[in-house]
């Protein structure tokens, strides 16, 4: 009887999770989502011609013909071929996969997840600082913030938690 009375007493409260990892896992999955979609996009403009199709979405979104932007992308949608075509989706899909993964494992907390965000997003960042450098846009400034944001919190989380291993196996 005591048994029963002490399993019905005992509540098992909800875990708490580190707010900031749970947006680092938001930004991880969307980010999948994101390279997904590019994914979906590169297969579906195989065995097309890319410039007619992003001239026909330009014209139905109502840009201006004239940008320069507009202009640009139509001249580097006529390099893109059916393997090239299949190559960027494969990466695409590649990359959204890892972070996906990335985000379920920081999301559920695991230290394997912060260790792969913190190798992806270091092995990332001298290109995004030679982007802005070469061109320097709010859109690269932004990322270049979020993510070394993201990488001090992560070294700042994994070297508390490898201290505080390095206290308990002391005691």
């Amino acid at each position: 009887m005591d048994i029963i009375d002490s399993q019905r007493n005992t509540r098992v409260l909800p875990r708490k999770h580190n707010r900031l990892l749970v947006l680092i896992a938001t930004y991880k999955v969307v980010q999948a989502l994101l390279f997904a979609s590019v994914g979906v996009g590169a297969l579906r403009l195989l065995h097309k011609d890319a410039g007619d199709v992003l001239a026909q979405v330009t014209t139905d979104l109502r840009f201006n013909p004239e940008s320069r932007f507009v202009n640009f992308i139509l001249d580097e949608a006529a390099l893109l071929n059916d393997p090239l075509l299949r190559r960027i989706g494969m990466v695409a899909f590649c990359y959204a996969g890892v972070s996906l993964i990335e985000g379920i494992g920081l999301y559920l907390e695991q230290a394997w997840a912060e260790y792969l965000t913190l190798v992806i997003t270091a092995s990332f960042l001298p290109w995004e600082v030679f982007e802005v450098f070469r061109r320097l846009t709010w859109v690269r400034v932004g990322l270049l913030i979020v993510n070394t944001l993201v990488l001090i919190y992560l070294l700042k989380l994994v070297s508390t938690r490898k201290k505080q291993q390095e206290s308990n196996d002391e005691s």
